[in-house]
């Protein structure tokens, strides 16, 4: 057969427990529920990184964000750094881009002005992350755009305005591709939707309308359910941008099999991060406390994870807990690439296999902004740690971190009792933070001081 195609459906601030095939009891999802039955899901996977830019700046070079500093928003990704478009390139394919950047543009503070400036503006060549192909793109699609209406730039630097529904727009671009695609090389697309993140300036959630009445009759997830914040106001929103997000995914499928692609191309959706409504962080230096991601509660690590295509078959439903910091690796070794330690994570079709003897069934997480912090998650304990002294702004990293949280998952999977002083768990305490100095030094950073809560 020949080299597959790849398509990276990728949705932002989404979490895993909007859809149907994990667990979602209203009818959101159908397109996806049906090929997470003919593929792969990854029913524990959870992101490396919970911010729009560290995220896209590690799926674009497989590299933590620490290292390339990209590791907050408005950190263009540097010049310098190979990207897997261009391994993709290098190898005879032929890239793709739509919707949402997030890494041509750089600032201070948020009060400063980007330098560079493409916030707004037509990216160029060199600030597009080595694509060289079809581009329909905005750096901050939130700016240039909301829930309907708006434009992006395309490879020539002119600008595509649309009218209607953002993710239907969005998608028509992709649709776009598609049919003027000659087959001539295999093809690596990504589909970057900004939905189900809130829209900033308008300050919630924006579904297509009539998606509060629509979606009225939801059943909270349990984290959110026990604690404030505010899901109940915005939650019909955001799954209306959610069964947004699969009917386009639907009509992407749809034109792949006009086309006679589908049974060759390898179909990945995930999200970058989850969304906590607003119920943790309420000591973040944000402004406003206007958070909903930037913690290591579930809530914003675990995302959804489903491969579908060739190499991805069967229906299965992997346990194990896998990184979407391993979907560089992953993509490049769908088109027979093997980049090795170039970088992080592992080649998930390994996992998908059952391929993990000797394998550490454990993530690690890096997070800015609200506080620069760690933590890993095993199969039965979630540990976070924090530096004091650092706003998560303007320093990646730090050489001393403080305890903040220790869960049982087995006994609280919601993640509502930090036994982080708890001394009954001393030994696991300090047996975890082993665990994560391992991974930070893993991930290229010097092993910190970790002081214990109960000091």
């Amino acid at each position: 057969m020949s080299r597959p195609n790849i398509l990276f459906y990728f949705t932002d601030q989404q979490r895993a427990d909007t859809l149907g095939c994990y667990g979602q009891e209203l009818e959101i999802s159908p397109n996806l529920d049906q090929i997470a039955r003919e593929g792969v899901l990854f029913e524990e996977a959870y992101t490396a990184q919970p911010v729009c830019g560290p995220c896209r700046a590690l799926f674009q070079t497989g590299r933590y964000p620490t290292e390339i500093n990209c590791y907050r928003n408005s950190q263009a990704l540097p010049l310098n750094v190979k990207t897997i478009a261009d391994y993709f390139h290098e190898n005879g394919y032929e890239t793709a881009y739509v919707g949402k950047w997030h890494l041509a543009s750089s600032r201070g503070t948020y009060d400063m002005p980007p330098e560079p400036d493409y916030e707004t503006k037509a990216i160029p060549p060199e600030r597009r992350g080595g694509y060289k192909g079809f581009w329909r793109a905005a750096d901050i699609l939130e700016f240039t755009s909301h829930g309907y209406d708006g434009y992006v730039f395309d490879e020539n630097m002119q600008k595509c305005e649309f009218k209607g529904y953002r993710a239907d727009c969005i998608t028509d671009f992709a649709l776009e591709f598609l049919d003027q695609y000659t087959g001539e090389k295999p093809f690596f697309m990504t589909i970057s939707h900004i939905e189900p993140h809130h829209q900033n300036d308008h300050n919630c959630y924006e579904g297509p309308e009539g998606s509060k009445e629509r979606f009225k009759n939801y059943k909270l997830p349990g984290d959110l359910e026990a604690l404030d914040g505010d899901y109940r106001e915005m939650y019909p929103d955001y799954l209306g941008c959610c069964r947004s997000l699969d009917d386009n995914l639907g009509r992407v499928v749809k034109k792949l099999k006009e086309k006679g692609l589908y049974e060759n191309t390898v179909i990945v959706y995930a999200s970058d991060h989850g969304s906590h409504f607003r119920t943790r962080n309420h000591d973040s230096h944000l402004r406003g406390g206007d958070d909903y991601k930037r913690s290591c509660h579930s809530g914003c690590l675990k995302v959804p994870l489903v491969i579908s295509g060739p190499g991805f078959r069967g229906g299965k439903r992997i346990t194990d807990l896998v990184s979407t910091g391993s979907l560089p690796k992953s993509f490049l070794a769908m088109a027979g690439v093997d980049v090795g330690d170039a970088m992080i994570g592992e080649n998930l079709k390994k996992v998908a296999d059952g391929e993990t003897e000797g394998r550490i069934n454990r993530i690690f997480a890096q997070i800015s902004e609200s506080r620069t912090g760690r933590c890993i998650r095993t199969e039965d304990y979630l540990y976070s740690v924090y530096a004091p002294d650092s706003d998560g702004w303007s320093e990646g990293s730090s050489d001393y971190y403080e305890d903040d949280f220790l869960y049982d998952l087995k006994k609280d999977p919601y993640e509502l009792h930090n036994l982080i002083r708890d001394p009954a768990y001393r030994e696991i305490r300090a047996e975890l933070a082993g665990q994560l100095i391992e991974e930070m030094v893993k991930a290229g950073e010097k092993a910190p001081l970790i002081r214990p809560a109960s000091d």
